[in-house]
């Protein structure tokens, strides 16, 4: 048995990879990489592929059409009960487990066991960690992630950061992490634009903590979720590969500022995986598995200006005769609402006659309450809410026009083909074969590893990954 490292770089594909190691040869990606067992890992969901579904095929070990996890902050008490994820099987197995960030791992277990550390996603509505030092860092985090959901805020919490300062050593920050990110600040005051790199910097400030965490408690399993990578390539594919479109609508100005943010992206996740590498040397009973769940492609590369969002929850609630709402955290364009269930009930019976400038209401309710909205309509001039049949104010909707500073679209978008690697200082070179594993395999692969039964609602897997 090994222990594992699942180091999970959200949505990168084997395109990113090899672009990588072309540009950076001396990365410590590229020099590894022939020592990499390779697969193209393949999602098998037969929902429209987000993070938030594919994720849980890889955890659970089913499809989505399965676990019906399809939306951030549903109540996954059923999920957990008859489709447990990777890491709850293992603690019932009596094997130490570290969970950093993985997507649906909010709330902490109630029974932490054998956890070494458990730190939920940053789409959690609350900052609750183990060991509870982690939360003024998830505070900060949880608080970033939802002023920089679609622009990167320029604020900067001070009381946050006062209070993170002073437990900073007991975090784990190194003096190199602070530098970097005093030097971001720096630059963004010659040039704006590049507020965006924060999305990095936060994943660099959650590995720090994650390094040490890892170094000190040593788990059997555990995991690390980051998707700064995923972030950039959304929004860059057209900067990085302006050839990859029928037509290319931004300019050469945007491309030449744009082009280097993919590989800025990649070159803090390599430092993260030589890291890790420096770990597994020290402690060679451990192996490394990276794995994006599905990949990216390019889609459009067309300008955006604004997007059509909810700004005013109450306001919107409103028209639909609801006067109690509670905000659920969720990644724009999508807005997750708890309901009650008379709420819930009345959102139901109407929610078919509203429309959003001309289109239907995009929508899905969950059990427990919880409602997701599809928004996001791009370069919009008005505003027109239909609500059976009567015009709704514009000032009254609680919608308005968000204008995108850096006017970047969903350039690149999700794919089902993903990578997965295995990695450990004495693999031999081996060659690039890339057979493809479905997605909802891994699940059974890790339980291998561990000796664990897979159950019987999960395939066997026709291939060892190890």
């Amino acid at each position: 048995m090994k222990k594992l490292i699942l180091f999970e770089l959200n949505e990168v594909p084997q395109k990113i990879i090899e672009y990588y190691c072309k540009r950076r040869p001396q990365s410590w990606i590229a020099l590894h990489y022939s020592q990499f067992k390779k697969f193209n890992s393949y999602s098998e969901n037969s929902h429209h592929l987000n993070p938030w579904n594919t994720w849980p095929t890889l955890h659970r070990g089913v499809d989505s059409a399965v676990h019906q996890i399809l939306d951030l902050n549903q109540d996954l008490s059923g999920q957990n009960k008859h489709y447990p994820a990777i890491w709850d099987l293992l603690d019932q197995h009596g094997l130490s487990v570290g969970v950093f960030g993985s997507l649906h791992s909010y709330p902490v277990p109630a029974q932490l066991n054998k956890h070494a550390f458990y730190v939920p996603d940053v789409f959690s509505p609350s900052e609750e960690c183990y060991p509870s030092r982690i939360n003024a860092f998830q505070s900060l985090n949880l608080s970033l992630s939802r002023k920089s959901a679609r622009n990167v805020s320029k604020s900067i919490p001070k009381g946050k950061l006062l209070e993170l300062a002073i437990k900073a050593p007991m975090l784990g920050f190194r003096p190199k992490t602070i530098g970097k990110i005093s030097s971001q600040l720096l630059q963004e005051r010659k040039e704006s634009w590049k507020n965006t790199r924060r999305r990095t910097h936060q994943a660099n400030l959650s590995f720090d903590i994650f390094y040490k965490l890892l170094s000190t408690t040593k788990p059997d399993f555990t995991t690390f979720y980051t998707n700064h990578v995923a972030a950039t390539q959304h929004r860059y594919w057209a900067a990085t590969f302006p050839d990859a479109y029928d037509q290319n609508f931004y300019d050469d100005s945007w491309i030449d500022t744009y082009d280097g943010e993919i590989l800025f992206a990649l070159d803090a996740a390599d430092e993260m995986l030589n890291r890790l590498d420096r770990f597994i040397l020290k402690n060679p009973a451990y192996q490394l598995m990276i794995a994006s769940s599905m990949g990216q492609d390019a889609v459009k590369a067309r300008l955006i200006n604004s997007q059509l969002y909810i700004e005013n929850e109450l306001q919107f609630f409103e028209q639909l005769g609801i006067a109690e709402v509670e905000r659920l955290p969720a990644m724009l364009p999508q807005f997750n609402y708890k309901l009650s269930r008379e709420n819930l009930n009345r959102f139901s019976s109407i929610a078919n006659q509203v429309e959003i400038n001309g289109k239907p209401l995009r929508y899905r309710v969950h059990d427990q309450g919880v409602v997701s909205i599809e928004m996001g309509h791009i370069n919009q001039r008005e505003i027109n809410m239909i609500v059976r049949g009567k015009l709704i104010s514009a000032n009254l909707s609680g919608l308005k026009n968000v204008k995108i500073k850096d006017q970047s679209s969903t350039t690149a978008d999700h794919i089902p083909e993903g990578i997965l690697y295995t990695y450990h200082p004495s693999n031999p070179t081996s060659h690039l074969h890339l057979n493809v594993v479905p997605t909802r395999e891994i699940f059974s692969s890790i339980l291998g590893n561990y000796e664990v039964s897979v159950p019987d609602y999960a395939p066997k897997g026709s291939e060892s990954i190890f």
